[in-house]
């Protein structure tokens, strides 16, 4: 009898480790946190994303890969958890380039969020760019499709199409 055996991603081959925080995003020196492993009360992990706003006026929504957690729905962000040693810049201009393959010289800080449920601290940012529409390259895995949308048509989008409402709130500052 013959066993197809699934060959393991190389991601997944290896450990992802975080910086541990506090609530005020102070680092927490000697502490790691590991993905997939709970993250200890108290303690919080950073995770910054980024709103790319096209000088047109127009922002880029990225839909989940549909295997994936909130498969299929739309998200107003590029994002993730920032890798041990990272800063939430550092960790931005990467996300950016590997979930859309924008390059960005330039982010501003949009706000911080506390979220105490899943113990992260979300750094928000923006990307102004003029960007080719048609150049966006999705991350095999993560993301399916993308497209450009008015902050208009944004706000009009269906709940249960977007993965999150809390981008909203900050796009509603930006216009």
């Amino acid at each position: 009898m013959i066993f197809a055996v699934p060959m393991m991603d190389e991601r997944a081959a290896v450990m992802e480790l975080w910086d541990a925080y506090d609530s005020k995003l102070n680092k927490i020196d000697g502490m790691t946190l590991i993905r997939g492993e709970e993250v200890p009360n108290g303690f919080f992990h950073l995770v910054s994303e980024i709103i790319v706003r096209h000088v047109d006026g127009t922002y880029l929504l990225m839909q989940r890969e549909h295997g994936r957690h909130l498969g299929g729905m739309w998200e107003a962000t590029a994002g993730g958890s920032a890798l041990q040693g990272e800063d939430p810049l550092a960790c931005a201009l990467r996300e950016l380039s590997e979930e859309t393959g924008i390059k960005a010289d330039k982010l501003t800080e949009v706000g911080r969020v506390l979220h105490h449920l899943h113990r992260s601290i979300y750094v928000d940012y923006l990307c102004e760019t003029n960007i080719d529409k048609n150049s966006v390259v999705l991350q095999e895995g993560e993301t399916s499709a993308y497209k450009w949308v008015s902050a208009e048509e944004l706000r009009s989008m269906p709940r249960e199409a977007l993965a999150t409402q809390r981008m909203l709130n900050f796009i509603e500052e930006l216009n």
